[in-house]
C-alpha cells in the first residue's frame, strides 16, 4: 500500500462523548471523497515537538466511508499526553490539522466465513464502530459478530445507545459492554471471561473449536493477555488480529 501524502484537514465539529473523550470531525478540502477501509487509521502531525516522530499521533477512524471528505476520530485525554492535551485544549472548530492516511491492515476479510469477535477497551471501539456500520450499509453477509467492549464505569461507555440500536438493526450482531469497576444491569468484570465463555458456548460440548477470527484493539496489556488466552484455548495466531494503542 502506497504511503499517503500529508494533507490539510479542517476540524468542522467537536463534541464531548464522555467527560474525558471527544469526537472530532475532520474535513479534507483537497479531496472530494476521503476513501478508506473500515478499521484503518490516520496519523496527525501535531505542533508539539521539533522532531517529526515525536509529533505524530495515530488514531483509528471512528466513522465509516460515506462518500464525503469528512471523517470522525474518537480521542481520549491522556494524563501527561502532549498530543491529546493539544487536541483538547488548543484545537477548536475551524482549526487546521496536518494528517496522513488512511493507513493500516486492521480490516475485515472481503468474505466473512467465520464468527467475528471484536474485543476492545476504551477508544479501541472506534474501528469496530466503523466496521459495523459499513457491514450494515452494504448488507454484507456475515456470521455471528460479537463486540465485547470493556471499560470501567457507565460514564465511560462510548456510543452506548448507538451500539444498542445497531444490535437491533444488524442481524447476528451482539453488543456486550462490560464494566470492570461498577455493578450494573449488564456484564461485569473483564473482557477475557466474556469471549472465553462465548467460545465455550459455541463449542456446545464439542472438542472442536468453532471457526472464528479475533480482532483486538486497545491497550497493550489487554491485547497481550487476550492473545495468550486465545492461543491457550487452541486458536492459531493467524486467527488473531490486533491494533495496539499506546
Amino acid at each position: 500500500m502506497a504511503l499517503q501524502p500529508w494533507r490539510k484537514g479542517i476540524v468542522t465539529r467537536i463534541e464531548n462523548e464522555t467527560i474525558n473523550t471527544k469526537r472530532f470531525w475532520i474535513q479534507v478540502p483537497e479531496l472530494s471523497t476521503f476513501d478508506f477501509q473500515p478499521g484503518q487509521f490516520v496519523t496527525l502531525d501535531l505542533p508539539i515537538h521539533e522532531k517529526p516522530n515525536k509529533r505524530w499521533r495515530s488514531y483509528s477512524i471512528a466513522s465509516w466511508p460515506d462518500g464525503t471528505n469528512v471523517f470522525e476520530l474518537l480521542i481520549v485525554l491522556l494524563e501527561g499526553g502532549a498530543g491529546t492535551h493539544y487536541l483538547f485544549h488548543e484545537v477548536h472548530e475551524g482549526s487546521e490539522l496536518t494528517l496522513r492516511g488512511p493507513q493500516g491492515i486492521f480490516v475485515l476479510p472481503e468474505v466473512i466465513e467465520q464468527d467475528i469477535y471484536m474485543i476492545c477497551t476504551g477508544t479501541g471501539i472506534a474501528p469496530f464502530r466503523s466496521m459495523i456500520h459499513d457491514l450494515k450499509n452494504h448488507n454484507t453477509p456475515h456470521r455471528d459478530i460479537y463486540l465485547v467492549f470493556g471499560t470501567r464505569t457507565q460514564q465511560d461507555l462510548l456510543y452506548l445507545e448507538e451500539m444498542r440500536r445497531m444490535e437491533q438493526e444488524v442481524a447476528h450482531f451482539n453488543y456486550i459492554p462490560t464494566l470492570s469497576r461498577e455493578k450494573w444491569e449488564g456484564s461485569c468484570g473483564y473482557v477475557h471471561a466474556i469471549y472465553e465463555n462465548l467460545v465455550e458456548e459455541k463449542k456446545n460440548g464439542s472438542p472442536d473449536l468453532p471457526p472464528a477470527l479475533f480482532y483486538l484493539c486497545g491497550w497493550k496489556e489487554m491485547i497481550d493477555e487476550a492473545k495468550e488466552r486465545l492461543l491457550k484455548i487452541g486458536y492459531d495466531r493467524k486467527a488473531i488480529h490486533q491494533e495496539l494503542y499506546g
